[in-house]
């Protein structure tokens, strides 16, 4: 094509930045996405952690060799460069590793220590300015430097990201965008800076599919995958703006980059969307369900914590489960930890006899208690450990990704009302991932709602456990389960089942299998004095609570199904004054701030997932 002198110039500085990917852009697309807790979303980061490293480093070897500076200054230059590095790694990080530990676990990081971090951010920006490079170089190296996560990293963005994610950042886009010229644009020149254009969209597109493909990656997520590593962001607006400053680009170059750029990353956004989706994997072919595990087979728990209270009360849950040498049992605990301070998840598993490389607030002390439980079961029960430290909005998809990867029948998350010692805690954020939980899950899921009574019995002789039975595939789960916790000989169940008067629609189906599990129950327990089962008829939901709150506080521990596929007039009634309906009618009622109930509660609910 005949090109003007100028463009002709600019073609190699096109290409560079055009073909740049960026590691931080890719972390915040999937970040919006929802997607970082995804297998997507993990090949995402470490790709471009990869390809980001490569890009930037060739894209500033280029700019740097293509100066009209001697070779001496430019030898100079990056002498300086290495310098600030030196300094920075050798001198700042070790001091703000210094700050770290001067601050006390849980305990706010000084004042003091926040203003000089920002004061060494300004100098290594200004020292990389005077050095010959962008301002950003020393800004970025110091970010690097800085320790991740609580309490340095926490306190660095709790004290900036409002400021920076509200108002910094959406001036820099108005400033930026502010000098595109569209009335400059010309269509020769449209045509060319297209071509590149399209030819490196093309180009990591192909990137991100064919080794995906070659390692059997489906080809849909491989598609997604290299859609995430094509998109542009911040980062490559910088890169052209100063590439602008510097005279490699002129205006309308520069307008034609930034409209290409919004064109094709806010295309590519809602496609990902659509073509992907996480939950899908999560669909299991098989029942997962406790229901349908043999006794004999080895039964897999994933049982989640957000505060080390938790621990005996699932340890406790744990133990009336009955794991024996003939029913072992294999349970996957995981510590979930809100995200702080750091862009990238992180799940670390704690190997047995190997010190933890990562040392979590709490997590040392679930550890040792597991441990200790796993050696008291001489071989009957094995426990796996892990820490997820992710955001609170994704974190279900990693819960949900172990449950798959695992084979577990049943996950069990503690309910977001933390009954302790001092009062009642509300972990809020721990609502929305139970929600997700319940939505996503790949197996059967138990709401553990903690009151105390599920660590310790009050009778020593025996751990009273109570089920209410009305009828569904949530109840016959709860019976499933406690059929397996009947088989211990210091566990009493009484089984109460509610004959519905006032149901009018007749599954027989479903009938036969509440009838099928009730009579497994009753020659299971027939001949045991600790176990019971009788029958209460419940003419409306009046009867139902009168019923409930008569022999609620008689129990440990109570067992309930979550929900009931047909609609009934008995439970019609409570779903009106529902203060938590993701624990359905009897789990809400036996939990909600009304309640007298003092005695802890599992809300059962079935694999919904298609099987």
């Amino acid at each position: 094509m005949e090109m003007e002198p100028y463009l002709h110039d600019c073609v190699p500085y096109i290409a560079v930045f055009q073909s740049v990917t960026t590691f931080h852009v890719i972390v915040c697309l999937v970040a919006d996405l929802k997607l970082i807790n995804s297998e997507l979303g993990q090949l995402a980061i470490s790709s471009s952690m990869i390809s980001g490293t490569c890009s930037w480093s060739l894209t500033c070897f280029f700019l740097l060799i293509d100066r009209d500076e001697t070779h001496d200054l430019i030898s100079l230059i990056l002498i300086f460069a290495i310098l600030l590095v030196i300094i920075i790694f050798f001198l700042l990080r070790p001091l703000m590793t210094w700050m770290t530990g001067k601050t006390s676990e849980g305990k706010q990081v000084k004042e003091t220590y926040v203003i000089s971090i920002f004061i060494m951010l300004l100098g290594c920006a200004f020292l990389s300015e005077v050095f010959g490079h962008h301002v950003l170089f020393g800004a970025v190296a110091l970010g690097m430097a800085v320790p991740h996560g609580p309490p340095l990293g926490s306190a660095l963005v709790n004290k900036i990201e409002s400021f920076v994610s509200s108002i910094l950042l959406p001036s820099y886009f108005v400033f930026s965008v502010a000098g595109v010229n569209i009335l400059s644009i010309h269509s020769k020149t449209v045509t060319v800076v297209s071509i590149f254009g399209v030819s490196s969209f093309i180009g990591k597109l192909l990137g991100g599919m064919l080794p995906a493909l070659y390692f059997n990656i489906p080809p849909v997520e491989a598609f997604s995958l290299g859609l995430v590593m094509s998109c542009q962001g911040v980062s490559d607006v910088l890169l052209m703006q100063h590439g602008k400053f510097l005279s490699l680009l002129d205006t309308q170059i520069y307008s034609i980059m930034v409209i290409n750029m919004l064109f094709l990353s806010g295309t590519f956004t809602p496609i990902i969307k659509l073509l992907y989706n996480p939950s899908k994997k999560y669909a299991s072919c098989k029942k997962r369900t406790i229901q349908h595990t043999s006794l004999h087979m080895e039964f897999r728990i994933l049982a989640c914590i957000y505060h080390q209270d938790s621990t005996p009360c699932i340890i406790r849950l744990l133990e009336v489960t009955n794991p024996t040498a003939k029913t072992p049992m294999c349970c996957y605990v995981v510590h979930l930890l809100q995200l702080t301070g750091s862009l990238i998840p992180l799940l670390v598993h704690h190997e047995p006899g190997k010190s933890a490389k990562f040392h979590a607030k709490d997590s040392s002390h679930i550890i040792n208690a597991f441990r200790l439980y796993e050696q008291e079961c001489n071989g009957n029960v094995v426990v796996n450990l892990f820490t997820s430290i992710s955001p609170f909005s994704t974190i279900h998809e990693e819960v949900c990704r172990l449950a798959a990867e695992k084979s577990t029948s049943l996950v069990i998350i503690p309910f977001h009302k933390q009954w302790r010692l001092h009062g009642i805690e509300n972990i809020a954020e721990a609502r929305s991932v139970n929600r997700h939980i319940l939505q996503k899950a790949p197996c059967s899921v138990g709401i553990l709602v903690n009151r105390g009574t599920s660590s310790a019995s009050k009778n020593n002789n025996l751990y009273d456990i109570g089920i209410f039975f009305a009828h569904g595939s949530d109840d016959r789960e709860a019976l499933a389960y406690g059929l397996r916790m009947a088989k211990h000989s210091k566990v009493a169940v009484t089984v109460i089942h509610l004959i519905d008067l006032a149901r009018t629609s007749q599954d027989f189906h479903e009938m036969e299998l509440d009838n099928d599990i009730i009579t497994e129950y009753k020659i299971q327990s027939a001949g045991k004095r600790q176990h019971s089962y009788r029958q209460e008829s419940v003419n409306d939901c009046v009867d139902l609570i009168r019923l409930i709150t008569s022999v609620e506080n008689s129990f440990d521990l109570i067992l309930v199904g979550r929900s009931y596929g047909s609609c009934s007039p008995l439970f019609e009634g409570l779903t009106e004054w529902s203060e938590f309906p993701e624990l359905g009618f009897m789990g809400d009622m036996l939990t909600s701030s009304d309640s007298q109930c003092q005695v802890s509660v599992l809300v059962v609910q079935q694999q919904i997932s298609r099987a």
